[in-house]
């Protein structure tokens, strides 16, 4: 009799996002004359620029004769594409990484859930807290993370690292050693950031224990400030013990476009193994590779008028981001985040749960966000508003909540 992953079984309840959308979608049902602003998930919402939907339809039309027709992608995407990369997100930030160092893929989500596909079940994982799912979810799966503990809402075998306001939602090196750190900045869910003097404390720190950083950076292209560094690598020895993820999906406008990238330089490796030639043997085998179509779009995002195309856009996003900041603490709200990230993290009002407050704020204002809660038990009386929804939408939603 075959058996099922009995992993899967100890996820507590259903993925957030789906959960948030089951219940917004009871309540439109119920009431079909309210119009429901949606800030929660991180989905844009302004259209693809005109330079990658003009790449997309050249693509197209190659893909319609056999001297241009292209069949299944290298295994590590195209060099176009990781040539733009190359040049225009780390040689231009001073960081040494090769073409062969990069690899292609659909989306920083499934890159960051399979990443685990090249370590050991018994490595030990630290995460923020609060934290993108994802991480957690994924190593969960995979056998990773011990028992789950309804009472405390946190894994066996998981070190947690408290993001709280005491820390200015950053988390601190952690007490017990770990194997595997995940690192997300701008932050997801908080919006917070660290200096590149604070990135370097982790990056030695993983060097001194022997661990390896994972590091999402799908949102650094929201960075504002100079003191902030848009790569791990960026930091002096990284090669040596850092993965770093991005995404095209909010730099670009690519959610439903789906590409993004990996970095795995040669020089990490473990007792003589390069993690960079398990990735490549893992993509070989797990994945196929981006469309073509879709990597010419991500080349055109590189052109200059791409990167000027694509800067407007996150101004567009980050002007709501400073409507919603500006309308919450007008209305009495204590909020960080919405400087370097599309996310306002807020703290409940009159000490509503996460939850209780998604509620009240759906049913008085028609206005959804995300639960802290969901994102970890430190998130738990903290709420997450997007900016990315459009801009009418926004300023709306801030004038319903200053009505409550």
């Amino acid at each position: 009799m075959f058996k099922v992953n009995e992993n899967y079984l100890k996820l507590p309840g259903s993925y957030l996002f789906s959960t948030i959308g089951k219940k917004v979608n009871a309540y439109a049902q119920e009431n079909l004359d309210k119009k429901i602003i949606r800030l929660g998930i991180g989905d844009v919402t302004q259209p693809l620029a005109p330079v990658v939907i003009e790449a997309l339809h050249k693509a197209v039309d190659e893909m319609g004769h056999a001297e241009t027709f292209h069949g299944y992608a290298p295994d590590l995407g195209y060099e176009f594409l990781r040539s733009a990369i190359v040049e225009h997100d780390y040689q231009a930030r001073g960081c040494k990484i090769a073409l062969d160092e990069v690899f292609i893929s659909d989306g920083a989500k499934s890159d960051s859930g399979n990443i685990g596909d090249i370590f050991a079940l018994e490595n030990k994982i630290a995460v923020c807290d609060p934290v993108y799912p994802v991480y957690v979810d994924t190593n969960a799966m995979a056998g990773r993370t011990g028992e789950y503990l309804e009472e405390t809402q946190k894994w066996s075998n998981v070190i947690y690292m408290p993001c709280t306001a005491e820390t200015n939602f950053a988390p601190e090196l952690p007490s017990e050693e770990p194997d595997l750190i995940y690192l997300c900045f701008p932050n997801n869910p908080t919006g917070s950031t660290i200096t590149k003097k604070e990135l370097q404390k982790w990056v030695d720190y993983a060097l001194k224990v022997g661990a390896v950083i994972i590091y999402d950076a799908a949102y650094e292209a929201y960075i504002t400030e100079e003191e902030v560094p848009h790569s791990i690598y960026e930091c002096e020895g990284a090669a040596a013990c850092a993965i770093e993820i991005r995404s095209f999906s909010k730099n670009a406008g690519f959610t439903g476009t789906r590409l993004g990238f990996t970095v795995i330089p040669k020089e990490l490796k473990c007792k003589g193994v390069s993690l960079n030639s398990l990735w490549a043997r893992r993509q070989g085998t797990k994945f196929n590779g981006a469309p073509y179509i879709v990597q010419r779009a991500g080349e055109a995002v590189y052109s200059e008028e791409g990167r000027k195309q694509t800067k407007e856009q996150i101004a567009y996003y980050m002007r709501n981001a400073k409507v919603i900041c500006e309308g919450l603490v007008s209305a009495g709200y204590t909020v960080s985040g919405g400087v370097n990230a599309p996310y306002i993290w807020l703290k409940t009002p009159k000490g509503m749960s996460s939850w209780e407050f998604f509620d009240y704020l759906l049913e008085q204002a028609n206005v959804v966000g995300t639960p802290g809660a969901g994102f970890g038990p430190s998130g738990e009386g903290y709420f997450r508003l997007t900016a990315f929804g459009s801009y009418e939408n926004t300023l709306e939603a801030m004038e319903r909540i200053k009505r409550l």
